[in-house]
């Protein structure tokens, strides 16, 4: 017989049944009833993950909160692997994003990327759950969809706009996981980030034979650091702008005119007659075309 421990191992590298998960993922929805339910398994599931991290869920301890055993969860999941595909989708809906409308690429992103953040600043186990074959249900496609969406206003080629959106979720992702790792060792240790480097004077005596580390520390480099958060976030949304800019792509404005300039970015304004503006001025314009121009040669 397996110990507890063999049992945990057991469960968090089990993979899901993909056709099932995909079932209870897109199925039709229960009618809420009185007693267990799989809606409320999901939810007890997510308390626990938020409480302890995910490694520490278990089948056994969501059975707990509804003071049954965890073959009565069976009947609904069919395992932590399943329902961990659940927990996911479940606090994506937890985050709608509304109407785009009237907002550019870079505007409608950024929105994307800040509500993205806000979901694994709640729910840290998140970014744990991460893969390249982790089944999307309903609630994530729908932020993916919207994400594409908003994208395709660049005017860049459609493989470009997946790639646009899968970069700027990556960022998030990535960034989420810096944090929640930090945060996670101040919680077990009770010390922050920022004493415990403070208190590494013995590996500081050692640095001065790495100039420049040495040069941009003594010049307060590291007095004041930026936000990793909001630094990587404004230079990822330059990087793609700049993809825009080389390409001279239009942006695709919505019908009362919006969007925005696709030489410097700037906000287009809305309710114009005709043609929907591409550049915020005659000089632009002009700008645009001598690229082209060059590009052509």
């Amino acid at each position: 017989m397996k110990s507890v421990k063999e049992q945990r191992v057991a469960e968090d590298d089990a993979q899901p049944d993909p056709e099932r998960a995909i079932e209870l993922l897109w199925g039709t929805s229960e009618p809420e009833r009185p007693g267990l339910s799989l809606g409320r398994i999901v939810a007890a599931a997510v308390e626990v993950a938020d409480a302890e991290g995910l490694a520490s869920l278990s089948m056994r301890k969501v059975a707990e909160r509804f003071g049954t055993t965890t073959m009565s969860l069976y009947r609904y999941v069919p395992g932590k692997a399943e329902l961990v595909e659940l927990m996911r989708d479940a606090v994506y809906g937890e985050f709608p994003m509304g109407s785009s409308e009237g907002l550019g690429w870079r505007a409608g992103l950024e929105r994307w990327a800040r509500r993205a953040r806000e979901m694994y600043d709640r729910h840290p186990w998140l970014v744990h759950s991460a893969g390249s074959r982790r089944l999307p249900g309903p609630n994530i496609m729908a932020g993916y969809d919207h994400a594409l969406d908003v994208a395709s206003r660049s005017g860049l080629a459609p493989a470009q706009v997946i790639a646009v959106v899968n970069l700027v979720g990556g960022f998030v992702e990535s960034a989420a996981r810096q944090a929640g790792e930090a945060a996670d060792l101040q919680r077990r240790t009770g010390v922050t980030h920022e004493r415990w480097w403070s208190e590494r004077e013995s590996l500081f005596e050692r640095l001065d034979r790495y100039p420049a580390l040495e040069r941009l520390w003594k010049a307060g480099g590291m007095d004041a650091p930026l936000d990793a958060f909001e630094f990587g976030l404004r230079r990822t949304l330059d990087g793609i702008q700049a993809l825009i800019q080389s390409q001279g792509s239009e942006v695709i404005s919505d019908e009362n005119g919006g969007g925005e300039c696709v030489v410097c970015g700037k906000p287009l304004a809305g309710g114009g007659r005709g043609r929907p503006r591409d550049y915020c001025s005659r000089a632009c314009q002009q700008r645009a075309y001598r690229r082209r121009q060059v590009q052509s040669v």
